[in-house]
């Protein structure tokens, strides 16, 4: 348990400021999301550094518990598969950012879903 608590203690405020650095800032965030799905040099750059974070996480945190400790596993199969996607695939993943890039409500759904993620890993973490 104490490496679950420490792992949301980690990501928790992580995510709720990316969320809220997003929410309050919804121009530049977009622009910014526009500039990175043009360069493949830069998705598959990503995918190189975050995939060791994901697969770190399951190897330490692979529970599949109905509590907090699932917020946890999940979080790292899904930074796993998606960091190996920008590697396997960016390509991909450009034609998908540049979509989601187009929608207007893109800024307000990817702040929202960081924040309240985050806020839940907080809750977990420092309940």
């Amino acid at each position: 348990m104490q490496t679950s608590i420490f792992l949301a203690r980690l990501i928790g405020p992580v995510m709720t400021i990316v969320g809220l650095a997003v929410l309050f800032n919804q121009r530049g965030f977009r622009d910014l999301a526009k500039e990175f799905v043009e360069s493949r040099a830069l998705i598959f750059l990503s995918g190189l550094i975050i995939l060791p974070a994901g697969v770190a996480i399951i190897l330490v945190h692979n529970i599949w518990a109905a509590d907090g400790r699932l917020m946890i596993t999940l979080f790292g199969w899904i930074v796993a598969i998606t960091s190996a996607i920008r590697v396997l695939a960016p390509q991909f993943v450009m034609t998908r950012g540049r979509a989601m890039a187009q929608r207007p409500q893109m800024p307000w759904i990817a702040g929202g879903v960081w924040t309240v993620a985050g806020l839940l890993f907080c809750l977990f973490g420092y309940r």
